[in-house]
């Protein structure tokens, strides 16, 4: 049976929307922030020539440079003040997150509420900064080596102040993206990280589209194919709707106290654990894994490279078997690993047990982190074999037909990931201003029969 709250959603309407002031201006303010984000896009780091830089992207558009130029949007291959995006802040997340279930003093921090969560944001931002540091570093030495294949250099004057200038750059760049993506979430709608690389994956969608398209009117593809195609996404992008809603509810059940003479107690309620629990985590790992080969490869263009490692540069490049295997071995990893550092199962019996709760048929504490743990353990092959599915079937279809890269099942995760979790908070934020409004009516009639009592005493 629905809930209260689920009922009350269910009867929102645009007249609800249009009465939500408060909502109205976050999304104001988000879009506001998205749009200087996308600006942010097109501002060039001073001393590239953007020419030669369209040149090598697209020599290693299938290397690791093409995925991150679509997660940036477009602005690594124009080469802008947002080339590194907001990855430096991703990676010392998971970072901070994963020391934080490896050492103690984290582990304590992450349990001390509101103060310990302030420490791990600081410690995050610190980290965050030392790895952009490195990244773009290693972006303005690699820039000051690129040729095309004119032999035309990708930086205009090379040296020490270009280096310095362009380490700047790049590290202002990602921090002013870390704040406004802070802003959104604390002003805005939704998840403000997630939302900037939404952005930027949304903004190239219309250009992939485009180039399916060409290639249907140019002969390259037949037009059953292009609409076998857009089918298949729709499908797809309904079968991750589905999968990603997915969730197993464990029953809870609260014993009943007797306090006086009255009973109370004895409620039952569920602990929902979602099919896919590490999200799209492992689909990010095992391809940035996987593309190194491929990249150096790229970069050095087989010169001064060791004979195997060209040759497994090779058998690693997309829509190669070998890469197949090890992409969905590695997919299978990190789900696995990911979803055993962000769930414990025996603190979450504990603190079960220290609540009074316990699952029927099964013994508190141990018994119940066994059973915990045995229920995850099926919910992650489910979750993994979901995501090899929806990740290998669009590389398929980009070695053999040639589709466009934007159409890869980790943009496609990504996309509807961050739609449904925004489109939630939305619904949250038009439920709690129906709740005000039927507050403040009962208010006004409680004072109303105030006044009216009142009335009828001095009469």
């Amino acid at each position: 049976m629905a809930s209260a709250a689920e009922q009350l959603a269910a009867n929102l309407n645009l007249s609800s929307f249009a009465k939500a002031t408060e909502l109205k201006k976050r999304i104001w303010f988000t879009l506001g922030a998205l749009i200087i984000y996308r600006l942010g896009t097109y501002i060039p780091v001073p001393g590239v020539d953007a020419t030669v830089m369209g040149q090598l992207l697209n020599q290693n558009q299938g290397g690791i440079i093409g995925m991150f130029d679509m997660f940036t949007g477009g602005a690594l291959g124009r080469m802008t003040v947002f080339a590194l995006n907001i990855m430096p802040y991703i990676s010392a997340s998971i970072i901070v997150q994963l020391l934080s279930t490896a050492l103690p003093s984290l582990e304590t921090l992450k349990k001390e509420g509101e103060q310990g969560r302030k420490k791990l944001n600081a410690y995050t931002r610190y980290l965050t900064v030392l790895i952009a540091l490195f990244q773009a570093y290693g972006i303005a030495v690699g820039l000051e080596h690129m040729t095309s294949k004119t032999g035309a250099l990708a930086v205009v004057a090379p040296g020490p102040f270009f280096i310095m200038s362009c380490v700047v750059t790049l590290v202002g760049g990602t921090m002013f993206l870390m704040w406004l993506g802070e802003q959104i979430t604390s002003r805005g709608v939704g998840n403000g990280i997630s939302l900037i690389i939404f952005a930027g994956i949304v903004a190239n969608l219309p250009h992939a589209l485009a180039s399916l398209f060409q290639l249907g009117y140019t002969g390259a593809l037949s037009p059953f194919f292009v609409l076998l195609f857009l089918v298949l996404a729709g499908a797809t992008i309904a079968f991750i709707v589905f999968m990603e809603q997915a969730q197993r509810r464990v029953v809870i059940q609260y014993p009943k106290r007797q306090v006086g003479s009255r009973m109370f107690g004895g409620d039952s309620s569920h602990m929902p654990l979602k099919v896919n629990t590490a999200g799209v985590i492992p689909p990010i790992f095992a391809s940035s894994v996987l593309l190194i080969p491929v990249t150096i490869a790229g970069f050095m263009n087989g010169k001064g490279m060791p004979g195997w490692l060209n040759t497994l540069g090779q058998e690693l490049g997309q829509g190669q078997p070998l890469y197949m295997l090890f992409y969905a071995a590695m997919i299978l990893f990190f789900s696995y690993f990911y979803a055993a550092v962000t769930f414990n199962p025996e603190e979450t019996a504990e603190n079960l047990r220290k609540q009074g709760g316990f699952v029927p048929g099964i013994r508190p504490g141990s018994n119940t982190a066994r059973y915990f743990d045995r229920i995850l353990s099926r919910l992650t092959t489910i979750g993994a074999l979901y995501l090899v599915a929806v990740c290998l079937l669009p590389q398929i279809l980009i070695s053999r037909y040639n589709v466009p890269f934007y159409f890869g099942g980790t943009s496609l995760i990504i996309i509807v990931s961050v739609t449904i979790d925004t489109m939630t908070q939305v619904q949250s934020h038009l439920v709690a201003h129906r709740y005000q409004g039927l507050i403040r009516k009962q208010r006004g009639r409680n004072a109303g029969k105030s006044d009216m009592g009142r009335g009828a005493r001095r009469r």
